[in-house]
């Protein structure tokens, strides 16, 4: 299978190895719900959020959903929505190798996507998942934002392209 290649790639593939472990800590003014659940809700860098998953959650997450930025140039105050696509694979490329390091044999991905990246992310996803384990790529009709966000007032087609560590039971 032919793999996407960037000016950065090789360096990109090592930086999931070689983010370094942080440990998860709980701030209390931010929680919700039963203290006593299992469900979490983790604010941070993505890298690290993940890799500090990693020692308690490797092989047994059944569902992830990743809304990764759409990189379609709207102004977000949470990250860049406007990088360059090298940038944008070299963010991505470790963030999906841990994503799959957490999935149970039996787990989902589910990866919000609008077209302006979904070629690549098709592409580094078949690759770090395996194209075998392809279930689908959906697309979907939303409602518009509304607004100061809104830039069409019609409808958005959306795309969400899943992967299962184990595609044969689907």
């Amino acid at each position: 299978m032919p793999n996407l290649s960037w000016l950065t790639r090789e360096e990109d593939i090592r930086s999931a190895s070689q983010a370094g472990y942080r440990l998860l800590e709980e701030v209390p003014d931010h929680g919700a719900g039963d203290p006593n659940s299992e469900n979490m809700l983790i604010q941070g860098d993505n890298l690290e959020a993940l890799k500090a998953l990693l020692p308690y959650y490797a092989g047994k997450v059944k569902c992830i959903y990743a809304d990764p930025p759409f990189n379609t140039g709207q102004a977000f105050p949470d990250y860049d929505d406007n990088i360059e696509h090298t940038l944008w694979l070299s963010m991505m490329y470790p963030s999906l190798e841990l994503q799959r390091d957490l999935l149970a044999e039996d787990g989902t991905l589910f990866i919000h996507i609008d077209d302006n990246e979904l070629g690549y992310l098709i592409a580094i996803a078949d690759e770090i998942m395996g194209r075998k384990n392809r279930i689908s790529v959906v697309t979907f009709k939303q409602g518009a934002p509304t607004g100061h966000k809104a830039i069409n007032p019609g409808m958005v087609s959306t795309t969400a392209a899943s992967h299962g560590e184990r595609s044969e039971g689907w």
